[in-house]
């Protein structure tokens, strides 16, 4: 495929984004945007993004990603709960930190176990009912979303690391499916994303600073 053929599929794919997609886009960068200023708002208006996602990655066999942005909707409930939580002085208790050595390993064993077991399933069930499956590649992006996730809700530094890394397997891997809104969505996440590093780094820094 040339670049003609991918822009006139760009087109095209365009011209078919139904409504729903456009509102699970803009929702998410609207969230992304309210993660990276450490408001409380990313949650609710992820949560329509990530409900909105369910539907389309069934629909696209993307079922790796369906189980993503359902474990998004769960712990997007979770992390609205623990960014709220004050302590008697009526101060969040939730700061930016990064994460020591035990803390990568803990993040790389999670990302392996959740890669394995997103693999075989897809494998399987790419054998068994559905034939576009790409389990490789919908696994690696899907671990790296659980693994963001996760990190997202105790506000450590190293979810964006995770972040860039789904952004940067989703972006292709939409395109493949015919979602090229959701695709450049990803390309704007990934933008996006890297400014949240950037901008939790001098955070973190700063409060360090002050202490």
């Amino acid at each position: 495929m040339n670049i003609s053929d991918l822009f006139n599929q760009f087109i095209t794919d365009l011209q078919s984004t139904t409504w729903y997609e456009y509102v699970a886009v803009f929702s998410g960068i609207i969230s992304v945007y309210f993660s990276r200023k450490e408001n409380i708002l990313v949650y609710p208006i992820g949560l329509i993004n990530t409900i909105i996602y369910i539907y389309i990655s069934f629909k696209g066999n993307l079922l790796g990603e369906a189980t993503v942005n359902f474990y998004y909707t769960i712990m997007s409930l979770v992390g609205w709960y623990m960014w709220l939580k004050r302590n008697d002085e009526y101060k969040i208790v939730l700061k930016i930190t990064s994460a020591g050595k035990k803390e990568w390993v803990q993040q790389v064993a999670f990302f392996l176990f959740f890669y394995v077991v997103i693999f075989f399933a897809l494998d399987y069930f790419k054998k068994q009912f559905f034939d576009g499956v790409i389990p490789w590649a919908d696994a690696f992006a899907s671990a790296a979303a659980f693994t963001g996730m996760w990190l997202m809700t105790k506000k450590k530094l190293e979810s964006w690391y995770w972040w860039i890394a789904t952004n940067v397997a989703s972006i292709p891997l939409y395109f493949i499916k015919h979602y090229v809104f959701t695709s450049v969505y990803y390309i704007v996440l990934l933008i996006m994303s890297i400014i949240g590093l950037i901008e939790w780094t001098k955070k973190m820094n700063n409060k360090h600073e002050l202490l």
